[in-house]
């Protein structure tokens, strides 16, 4: 009698990149395509998160709708990038571990890589819900702001017994740049020329985001 094996079809695997974009920077880019690199993802979710609705149009900051435009145009090129709005609604914020239950209970057949930095990584017992953020994804760091490799990789062991997690740490280039300091620049009239992809500095002209009020129509 001949056997067979049985071959189970294997796990989907999407990473997440979460934050406000405001905006989106090469950063950004880089850190999504090396974890969808040396992770073998299938793709990687951009996901801009909403703002409260009494705060929609904050002063020297991007509205929503431009957050979502520029993060679309950024990754238009890639097609291993794709774009999510399930935290841009009415209702401002929601909680990383919500959303990944969410996506969970949707695709039970995805296993979901949430990308941070290692800034996070210090703040991650501060995040509402660690534990099930835990349950509900592997954690991706990615090495930021000269932090020592040692010392995260000492947080992510005490992390992971803590919460029962699973913490990977991702190699690549620290690319120590910030929104903010791009929103900066901007606003000081200083160039952000491949800091940004061009069609998201065009955008940002076009519209005169983070502009200095007096230039602003």
């Amino acid at each position: 009698m001949i056997k067979r094996k049985l071959f189970y079809p294997q796990n989907k695997k999407i990473g997440i990149m979460g934050g406000t974009f405001d905006p989106v920077h090469i950063g950004h880019l880089i850190l999504g395509e090396k974890a969808y690199e040396q992770l073998a993802l299938d793709k990687v979710i951009f996901m801009p998160s909403g703002n409260p609705p009494h705060k929609k149009n904050r002063k020297g900051r991007a509205t929503d709708e431009q957050r979502v435009e520029m993060v679309r145009r950024a990754i238009s090129g890639n097609p291993h990038f794709e774009l999510s709005l399930m935290e841009m609604h009415e209702n401002g914020y929601t909680y990383t571990y919500h959303t990944l239950e969410k996506l969970k209970e949707q695709n039970p057949d995805t296993d979901y890589y949430f990308i941070i930095g290692a800034d996070s990584l210090y703040n991650f017992e501060t995040w509402m819900e660690p534990a099930r953020i835990c349950q509900s994804c592997t954690l991706v760091v990615a090495v930021r702001d000269h932090t020592s490799v040692e010392k995260m990789q000492t947080e992510m062991n005490r992390l992971s017994v803590k919460y029962n997690g699973n913490f990977l740490m991702l190699n690549t280039l620290n690319i120590d740049i910030s929104s903010e300091t791009i929103r900066d620049w901007i606003g000081a009239r200083k160039s952000v020329r491949y800091y940004l992809p061009d069609q998201v500095i065009s955008y940002i002209s076009e519209n005169n985001i983070y502009s200095p009020a007096d230039q602003k129509g």
